[in-house]
C-alpha cells in the first residue's frame, strides 16, 4: 500500500478523522449508493484511481459559541440581576400589604354582592419615613419600608393556582412559552460562566405547574432554569452528580473535549440541532460547576452572625443562597415559598407562613444594602393572585379567604424602583383593583425595564412569528421607577 493511500494515516491507511466513523444514516446511504456508481465509472476512466484514498475534508466551522456570555441590554438598566420570591398559593393582600379599615368596620355583616365580610385580624402600622402601612405579620420587613415599592392594584386572568402560577412566570395561559428567567438570560447572558445563569430554588417537590415555571420552551435550552431542592441538608445532596470523585480534573477535561468533538461533529451533520447544542453547553457548565457551585451553595462559609440573621430555617437558607448566587454573578434566582393557600384558619396559618419569610426577607434587604448590591439587584415578592374580602364558605368558625383574580399586591425593592411608595389601589373592601391597575404583563414589562429592556423588542422568532414575554400587551409602571 503506497504512502499516499490515505492522508490521515500514511502508515496503515486507517483514518484518524472522526468524521469518517460518525455518519448520519443519510450520509452513509449517500456515500454507499453514489460510491458504487463512481467505482464503475472510475474503473473505465482509470482502473488505478478506483483505489485512491479520499481527499482530506476541509475543517467544519465551529458551533454558535457560548450563548451565556454577557450581553448589553437595550439601554443601561439599573438592575443587573433579579431575585424573584414566589409566594405560591396566593397571599391575601388585605392581610399583608393593602389595609382596609372599611372592611374591618363591616366584619361579620353580609355584603350587598353576597358573602360575609371578614375584616383582617392583623393590625397595620405606618412604618419608615414614608409612612408605608404594613401588616404586623411583616414587621421585620416593614423596617425596610423606605426601600419598598408596593403595587396594590395587581390583577390577573384566571384564579386557578396552576394556571395562574405558570402565567405569572411565563406570561402565557395556553401555549408553552419561555419563563421570565429564561427571557432575561437570553437577553443578558450571565456574568459567571461557572454557574447557570438562571437557578430556581425549591423546597421539596415541584411547584404547581411543574417545570413549565422555569422552562426555556422554544428558546435554546441553555436558558432554562436549573432547579435545586434546598430542602436537602448538605451541598452534595442539593446539587448531586456535579463532582467526580473517581477522575482528576485533567482527565475529565480530556474526556469532555473528546465528547464535545464528537457531539460537535454530529451537530454539524444535523445542521446544529438545538437540543444537541444545549447538551454541549450543559456538559461544559456542569464541568465548570464542580468547584464554584459547591462553594456558592455552602452557607457554612458565612459567619455565624449572618446565618443567624437569615434564620436557621429552610426559607432562611434559600434567601442566603440567593444572595450568594447573585453575588457570584448569577443573573436570575427564583425562590419558591409555597403554602399561602388559606381557605381556613387564616389568622393562624397566614401568620405562621409570613413568619417564615419575614425575617429572611428583612435580612436579605439589609445584607444586600450593606454589600452595595441592593441598587443592582431587583427583589420581587408576590403570588399568583389575591383573596376575597369575604369569609370562605368552607371556613366554619376558623375562616379563611377564597381566590380572587381581580386584586392582589406585589412588593418590589432594589434595582430600578423607588422606595417607600405605593402604586394603585383597590376598592374600599379590597375586592377589585380600580385605580392605576397593573396586569401581569405590565409587571413583566416593568421588571424587564429595570434590567434595561424594551419589552416590545426582546423577541425571538419561532415558527415564523416573533414572540415576546409580554405577548402583545404590557405597559411599564413608570411611577414606581427610580
Amino acid at each position: 500500500m503506497s504512502d499516499d493511500h490515505h492522508p490521515n494515516h500514511p502508515c496503515c491507511g486507517i483514518s484518524t478523522n472522526p468524521e469518517d466513523y460518525f455518519l448520519t444514516r443519510r450520509q452513509f446511504l449517500s456515500r454507499v449508493g453514489m460510491g458504487l456508481g463512481a467505482l464503475s465509472l472510475a474503473s473505465v476512466i482509470d482502473p488505478l484511481s478506483a483505489f485512491a484514498g479520499p481527499a482530506a475534508a476541509p475543517p467544519r466551522p465551529a458551533g454558535n459559541g457560548n450563548l451565556l456570555l454577557p450581553q448589553a441590554p437595550h439601554f443601561p438598566g439599573k438592575a443587573k440581576c433579579i431575585i424573584h420570591i414566589f409566594a405560591q398559593g396566593a397571599p391575601s393582600h388585605v392581610d399583608t400589604w393593602d389595609p382596609k379599615p372599611a372592611l374591618s368596620a363591616l366584619d361579620g355583616k353580609t355584603l350587598p354582592g353576597g358573602g360575609v365580610a371578614m375584616g383582617s385580624p392583623f393590625k397595620f402600622t405606618p412604618m419608615g419615613r414614608s409612612g408605608l402601612e404594613v401588616s404586623e405579620v411583616f414587621a421585620k420587613t416593614g423596617a425596610h419600608a423606605d426601600d419598598l415599592a408596593v403595587i396594590r392594584s395587581m390583577w390577573t386572568d384566571i384564579p386557578a393556582h396552576d394556571v395562574a402560577t405558570v402565567f405569572m412566570n411565563t406570561g402565557s395561559l395556553r401555549i408553552s412559552k419561555p419563563s421570565l428567567g429564561s427571557w432575561i438570560v437570553y437577553g443578558l447572558g450571565t456574568e459567571n460562566q461557572n454557574l447557570p445563569g438562571f437557578i430556581s430554588l425549591r423546597s421539596g417537590g415541584l411547584p404547581l405547574g411543574g417545570a413549565a415555571n422555569y422552562q426555556a420552551a422554544f428558546l435554546p435550552g441553555v436558558y432554562q432554569g436549573s432547579s435545586v431542592n434546598t430542602q436537602a441538608t448538605t451541598v452534595e445532596q442539593m446539587i448531586q452528580n456535579i463532582r467526580n470523585s473517581y477522575l482528576p480534573a485533567s482527565e475529565q477535561r480530556r474526556q469532555l473535549e473528546f465528547v464535545k468533538q464528537l457531539n460537535t461533529l454530529h451537530a454539524n451533520n444535523t445542521q446544529k440541532e438545538a437540543a444537541l447544542e444545549t447538551r454541549l453547553q450543559s456538559y461544559e457548565t456542569a464541568f465548570r460547576m464542580q468547584t464554584e457551585a459547591t462553594d456558592a451553595f455552602d452557607i457554612l462559609k458565612e459567619n455565624e452572625a449572618t446565618r443567624a440573621a437569615y434564620g436557621n430555617t429552610n426559607t432562611g437558607r434559600q434567601l442566603l443562597i440567593a444572595r450568594r448566587l447573585v453575588e457570584r454573578g448569577v443573573r436570575v434566582v427564583q425562590v419558591w415559598h409555597d403554602g399561602w393557600d388559606h381557605h381556613q384558619d387564616l389568622q393562624v396559618k397566614l401568620g405562621a407562613k409570613a413568619a417564615e419569610i419575614d425575617q429572611p426577607l428583612a435580612a436579605l434587604l439589609a445584607d444586600l444594602k450593606q454589600r452595595g448590591l441592593l441598587d443592582s439587584t431587583l427583589i420581587v415578592w408576590g403570588g399568583e393572585f389575591g383573596r376575597k374580602p369575604t369569609k370562605d364558605r368552607n371556613g366554619d368558625d376558623k375562616p379563611g379567604r377564597d381566590h380572587n383574580a381581580k386584586a392582589f399586591s406585589v412588593v418590589m425593592a432594589g434595582g430600578g424602583v423607588k422606595g417607600g411608595v405605593v402604586h394603585g389601589a383597590t376598592d374600599d373592601l379590597g375586592a377589585e383593583s380600580i385605580t392605576d391597575k397593573v396586569h401581569v404583563h405590565d409587571l413583566h414589562a416593568t421588571m424587564l425595564h429595570c434590567l434595561g429592556f424594551d419589552h416590545t423588542k426582546l423577541t425571538y422568532r419561532f415558527n415564523g412569528r416573533d414572540f415576546r414575554l409580554t405577548d402583545t400587551a404590557g405597559e411599564v409602571v413608570r411611577p414606581i421607577l427610580a
